[in-house]
């Protein structure tokens, strides 16, 4: 297998180009995706991590270009770290998903989370950025993390749908700052949306985003039924509960499996179809 084109742009439509991160695990599949969008002047989508060797890619195909924004679908150290060199080096503000503040980041962060994210402008569900010949709206899709942002490209129909939906896998809901009612809302919302194509974090270009969105909601159904079904025998604590729905599952992904099942535990619980009580969880009569 080829070794994906790090740092190398890769133009997919006359507005967009896509520079790869160098930086492949098993949570990022190849690495992140940055985008960048305009053709004169430019805005720059998810700058990565932070990482001189994608920063100078990021550079070298921005050429003589004038970039207006660098815009953040949200807070992981994958997405938004690069934000800070490259506005650095372009003197562009950085824009999109809000930061934490106060007593609310150390609760609701985990190690994944972008510590010294501080946008110049955060956006509004709907709100948009203008450049010559492009429109980005913003589309709230909070779930994968309290603050995500998708970017709606207006003149094209395409959808940045960060982390949100991914060309390769689902993506993990990690409470406290996941939230698994929000994520199955904000998939729910783009399914009434009829975007033409999605321009993922990771992965694949997903060219059939109604069907794509479909399968994520059933896989979500799936999941909670097993654990409703499980419940139904009788109560169980976390561990096992995780261990019989991801039998076989690589064993670095397993915290993150865990993250999610507990995810849809919460949710379940405020729906009042599941209770815990010192770490056993078990179904509401």
């Amino acid at each position: 297998m080829a070794e994906p084109p790090y740092g190398i742009p890769i133009g997919l439509e006359p507005l967009v180009a896509r520079v790869l991160a160098p930086n492949p695990s098993p949570f990022t599949f190849t690495g992140t995706q940055s985008y960048l969008v305009g053709t004169d002047t430019l805005a720059v989508i998810d700058p990565g991590p932070d990482d001189a060797a994608h920063h100078g890619a990021l550079l070298q195909a921005i050429g003589a270009r004038q970039v207006t924004a660098i815009l953040i679908t949200h807070h992981h150290r994958d997405h938004s770290p690069g934000a800070r060199a490259l506005a650095a080096a372009t003197g562009a503000p950085i824009i999109g998903a809000a930061p934490f503040v106060g007593e609310d980041a150390a609760t609701r962060s985990d190690a994944s989370f972008d510590a010294d994210y501080r946008p110049d402008r955060v956006l509004a569900d709907g709100e948009a950025i203008e450049g010559e010949g492009w429109t980005l709206e913003a589309v709230a899709t909070p779930g994968h993390t309290s603050n995500h942002l998708a970017f709606a490209l207006r003149e094209s129909g395409a959808l940045f749908s960060g982390d949100h939906v991914m060309g390769w896998s689902t993506s993990v809901v990690s409470p406290p700052d996941g939230n698994m009612g929000q994520y199955i809302a904000s998939l729910e919302k783009l399914l009434g949306r009829s975007d033409r194509i999605y321009y993922p974090g990771h992965g694949d270009i997903v060219e059939a985003p109604q069907r794509m969105v479909r399968g994520m909601l059933g896989h979500r159904k799936q999941r909670e039924g097993q654990i409703l079904r499980r419940l139904a025998a009788g109560p169980e604590r976390i561990e096992p509960l995780v261990a019989g729905m991801y039998a076989g599952l690589d064993e670095r992904l397993l915290p993150a499996a865990r993250q999610s099942v507990l995810a849809h535990l919460i949710d379940l619980d405020a729906r009042g179809l599941v209770r815990q009580e010192d770490g056993v969880w078990s179904s509401r009569p």
